[in-house]
């Protein structure tokens, strides 16, 4: 520790032993947070050192898929580090959950058949196998319908039988139904096996929905079957044929969706999307480029490049065609700092006209330029330079959305204040960049608890002082915080901006209510949706926010998870933050977005979603039931002797549930992990020194 101080931390790795190296590393990863920018990496390139020289290499591992440039190099080094087929198949997994594109080549494993096995790893096949292992033992493989969610019965009074507006209330119905059996590969309205009426139940629920609704209903299809491929693109195929484009863009967007965050040798999406990337219905081509966005989001697939960046380029190219292009691009190259993309963007945007800077869906384009650039901090300067010569109607919220993206996830106090200030200023002339201002707080404070706490008591001031504009945005911010994470004054505070007289505030106080419940099951959010769906049974834009919400309230059944940040909030997902970034911008603009006709915007959200489980596995990855102990984390940074990580703890049998903010030991002596945090997959090897009483 003192070394820290006189900056001498090469000693470290010498004087380190066995005994002490692990608190030593967890000072150095924790403290690393708050130190300036050189010595941070170089504290975890220390961490990284010792943690090799002692084997305890999926520690190594987790460091190195924090130290972003060097990244693709350490992991190598912690591959070959070993000769532990079983190690490496748990450092896939680490990977896979992380998302990191990532070949494996004869240096990582000699034999073909190892190295199928570890790609099928990375590529994240087995999760849909994983996931529907734990929803069985759980018992909730059974459909739930909108109405499930909904509890109609539950709620006195008036708005009990509103049927308001039924083509919106359909819509909703698509979304709830889709995040509530999202993975399941089977639901109510959408999969329903067709002998129980006269020609499949499924056309006709397609069919209940007007215009660019029939879009999402048919991309909600790629949502109930997340993660399964085979029987995904299967399922979605009939849809390409049909002769409503609506439906064909929707498909296109399944497609996409379902295979998000899974990757694939022969790339199937990538076929099938490529061949309608370039038709003449913008509607289909939104829906294909789109899909390629989300399918292959953080792979930096360089025929994706070639191919998107052409239609930035062709004039006969409606404008949402090309904002969505733009998008997909920052997806696929999300934090990838890539000059060529960056450029043909800016161009792009130096190109349009007075009136078409007016369009709301313009807003999205900052957006993409920034998630080029999400989380790498200096480097995004260059091109922030270059958005300071754009035309003065857009300048000001591009600038603000580079630093917010740039500095994401990165805990920065001067950004901070930077942001702060711009939101104490009074404007004149309806400018709209202090809503990018407001969650650009929220994004760089997310990166750890301390900062988390203290942003969300700036943002109550803002909401006392500020502007409509910034108060629009507040409830927002606060939902980027609290993702999946139900904090009782964070909650509360939604629950009174809920009801506010502007109807901005108040719809983005629902969707926020939802983001901070997002699949927790928590009964009191769910109360409160239930109440907000009665007050405003009179007012359809409201009551389709209320259900958008309660559908995120229960996603996947309460055994998803939104939160970028895996691996005991160690490791920040780019493509999860990059998900939610967008929709929450989209969100900044209710009513021409989400309540307009670009709805499907909310299907972005799928690259954050995750299975907050713990499965645990044997050196043959068959799943291996053993007691842990779930319980509240403890922080024991720098504490003597050997304190419990744990508080509070209750003993299951896995696989189990992780709730935000809990962490989980092996409550037997029976196997060792091979990863100390216990997460996602983890597989168990048998303790030879182990003998049974």
């Amino acid at each position: 520790m003192i070394s820290l101080q006189v900056e001498d931390l090469d000693l470290l790795v010498e004087h380190v032993d066995s005994t002490n190296y692990k608190r030593t590393c967890l000072y150095l990863t924790s403290s690393s947070r708050f130190l300036p920018s050189p010595d941070d990496t170089l504290a975890l390139d220390i961490a990284y050192t010792i943690y090799m020289k002692f084997e305890d290499l999926a520690s190594a591992l987790r460091i190195a898929l924090l130290l972003d440039n060097k990244s693709i190099q350490y992991v190598k080094q912690v591959y070959t580090a070993t000769d532990d087929l079983v190690l490496k198949k748990q450092f896939s997994y680490i990977i896979a959950r992380h998302g990191l594109a990532m070949e494996i080549d004869d240096e990582i494993a000699a034999d073909e058949n190892d190295k199928e096995m570890l790609q099928e790893i990375v590529n994240n096949t087995k999760l849909s196998e994983g996931y529907l292992t734990l929803a069985r033992d759980i018992e909730v493989m059974e459909a739930k319908s909108p109405e499930d969610i909904y509890k109609v019965h539950l709620i006195d009074g008036r708005g009990a039988s509103s049927s308001l507006d039924s083509a919106r209330q359909n819509l909703a119905a698509t979304f709830v139904n889709a995040f509530v059996n999202a993975g399941f590969g089977q639901d109510k309205l959408m999969t329903a096996p067709s002998d129980s009426s006269s020609s499949g139940s499924s056309g006709n629920w397609l069919f209940k929905n007007k215009e660019h609704g029939k879009a999402s209903a048919a991309a909600s299809l790629g949502m109930i079957l997340l993660w399964d491929t085979d029987s995904g693109l299967a399922q979605l195929d009939k849809y390409l044929h049909s002769t409503d484009t609506h439906v064909v863009a929707g498909a296109l967007l399944g497609i996409g969706v379902v295979t998000c965050g899974v990757k694939n040798d022969c790339d199937p999406a990538l076929a099938i999307l490529m061949e309608y990337v370039n038709k003449d219905d913008s509607n289909i081509r939104i829906g294909a480029i789109l899909g390629l966005g989300i399918a292959y989001a953080g792979s930096q697939k360089d025929e994706l490049r070639v191919q998107l960046s052409a239609i930035l380029g062709d004039p006969q190219a409606t404008l949402e065609v090309l904002v969505f292009t733009a998008v997909a691009l920052g997806l696929v190259f999300v934090g990838s700092c890539n000059e060529e993309i960056a450029q043909s963007i800016i161009f792009f945007l130096m190109e349009r006209s007075e009136a078409e800077l007016a369009e709301p869906i313009i807003r999205l384009l900052p957006v993409a330029l920034g998630l080029l650039y999400l989380g790498k901090q200096e480097s995004v300067e260059a091109t922030a330079e270059v958005s300071k010569t754009f035309d003065e109607k857009i300048r000001k919220y591009c600038d603000v959305t580079l630093m917010s993206l740039a500095y994401a996830g990165t805990g920065n106090v001067l950004k901070v204040q930077k942001l702060l200030g711009i939101c104490s200023q009074h404007l004149e002339k309806g400018e709209t960049h202090q809503g990018p201002a407001v969650l650009g707080i929220a994004l760089i404070a997310m990166s750890e608890e301390l900062g988390a706490e203290m942003a969300v008591r700036s943002l109550e001031r803002l909401l006392q002082y500020g502007e409509q504009n910034i108060r629009r945005a507040v409830p927002l911010a606060l939902g980027i915080l609290c993702i999946s994470n139900p904090k009782v004054n964070v909650m509360d505070t939604l629950s009174r901006l809920s009801h506010d007289a502007d109807a901005d505030v108040s719809m983005a106080a629902i969707i926020s209510l939802g983001l901070i419940g997002a699949g927790t099951n928590n009964a009191r959010i769910a109360g409160m949706l239930r109440n907000l769906s009665s007050y405003y049974y009179k007012e359809a834009a409201h009551l389709f926010c209320v259900r958008i919400a309660q559908g995120l309230v229960h996603l996947g059944k309460g055994l998803l998870t939104l939160s970028p940040y895996h691996s005991d909030r160690f490791l920040l997902s780019p493509m999860a933050l990059g998900g939610i970034v967008t929709v929450l911008h989209a969100c900044l603009d209710m009513k021409s977005t989400i309540l307009g006709k670009y709805h499907y915007i909310l299907y972005i959200i799928v690259l954050a979603m995750q299975p907050r489980m713990l499965l645990t596995v044997d050196e043959d990855l068959k799943p291996l039931p053993v007691p842990v102990r779930v319980g509240q984390a403890v922080d024991v940074v720098g504490q003597a002797g050997r304190p419990k990580t744990i508080t509070g703890f209750q003993t299951h049998t896995t696989p189990v549930l992780l709730a935000a903010g809990e962490r989980a030991e092996l409550a037997t002596d029976k196997y060792i992990p091979l990863t100390s945090t216990l997460e996602g997959f983890v597989i168990l090897k048998k303790n030879p020194e182990y003998h049974e009483e």
